[in-house]
């Protein structure tokens, strides 16, 4: 197995999305949508929905908004990168708050029983990217792909199949 260089304890959940990563997901939701974004981290998603006109609030453990336990008052659909360690736990409470979702995962969360046993329950629609994402790791910052392909998961969008295909232009934010 190939050594994992970006890899110290902890720092799976402290990747940051580059802009590029969310374009996929514009046309499934609503620019008047209010997009919840609960792992904000340093505010990489939470800037580019807003360049493209969307109201968001980002909340994050950090700054003492747990996810399992903070709700927001009013929000139309939920975008984010959660921490890898706990993606089926944010998979699972997504799902508890039934709105539209996109989170964005590794590709193989589809092969995980807990996740299986809810995308059967509540339906599951994942956005295949082209190219891995080149996020921005704590130890190392931008630049080279992920060592791990991500989709996008996604509940109550609409899509109009199960699974779908995009293709992503990387570029420097």
């Amino acid at each position: 197995m190939k050594p994992k260089l970006n890899y110290k304890p902890g720092s799976q959940d402290c990747c940051q999305t580059p802009f590029y990563a969310i374009e996929p997901l514009l046309k499934f939701f609503p620019t008047y949508w209010h997009i919840w974004e609960p792992a904000a981290g340093e505010g990489n998603i939470v800037n580019a929905l807003r360049s493209y006109g969307y109201q968001v609030t980002g909340t994050d453990i950090l700054l003492g908004q747990d996810f399992f336990r903070h709700q927001l008052t009013h929000w139309d659909g939920i975008i984010t990168n959660p921490p890898f360690s706990l993606k089926y736990k944010f998979l699972a409470r997504c799902y508890q708050l039934d709105k539209p979702f996109a989170l964005l995962l590794p590709v193989e969360t589809l092969g995980a029983k807990s996740a299986q046993v809810l995308f059967e329950e509540f339906g599951i629609e994942i956005i295949l990217l082209n190219k891995r994402i080149d996020f921005k790791m704590p130890n190392k910052g931008f630049g080279g792909s992920a060592q791990f392909p991500t989709a996008w998961f996604c509940f109550g969008l609409n899509i109009g199949q199960q699974l779908t295909f995009a293709n992503i232009i990387k570029r420097p934010d």
